[in-house]
């Protein structure tokens, strides 16, 4: 069953963890979202590119545009009804790092015995990409060296 996003606020509303899931925890919106991430903009493209009910395609496009993920924009096709497209905005767009991130760990834990299906690579050069901790300078710093720290925001328990 999935929660929605008020009743995760109810669980817990001072964690970002748990209000972004409220919005982004069912596994079609990780995978709408790759499909968005990739240029689907219509909803046949997501519906043929996932095999996803239309039922559950709309409840969970629907989140996603109420949310700020997604902008909702009517088209239409020479001689067809209005439908409507959806584009990623900024904030559907930072999500490609948490995308990425859950491929990353996929690849390395739950690897295919032929290999990974997509990789990250740098536009012009080519180059490798992987997800990691970044520090204000730009550098990159290690799992080991990087702790989740509590602010004074954080309620005591």
């Amino acid at each position: 069953m999935q929660l929605s996003y008020d009743r995760w606020m109810e669980l817990d509303p001072n964690c970002s963890i748990a209000r972004s899931l409220g919005v982004l925890g069912e596994r079609w919106t990780f995978l709408i979202l790759r499909e968005a991430i990739s240029g689907a903009t219509r909803f046949a493209q997501f519906r043929d590119g996932l095999r996803v009910a239309p039922d559950v395609l709309t409840a969970r496009l629907e989140t996603l545009v109420e949310h700020g993920v997604l902008v909702r924009a009517p088209y239409r096709d020479p001689g067809s009804r209005t439908r409507f497209e959806y584009a990623l905005t900024p904030a559907g767009r930072d999500l490609a790092v948490v995308l990425a991130s859950l491929m990353q760990w996929g690849d390395t834990h739950l690897p295919r015995a032929d290999g990974p299906t997509v990789r990250l690579r740098q536009r012009g050069s080519e180059q490798a990409l992987h997800v990691g901790f970044v520090d204000s300078e730009g550098h990159e710093v290690g799992l080991a060296d990087a702790r989740f720290e509590r602010t004074p925001a954080h309620p005591a328990y």
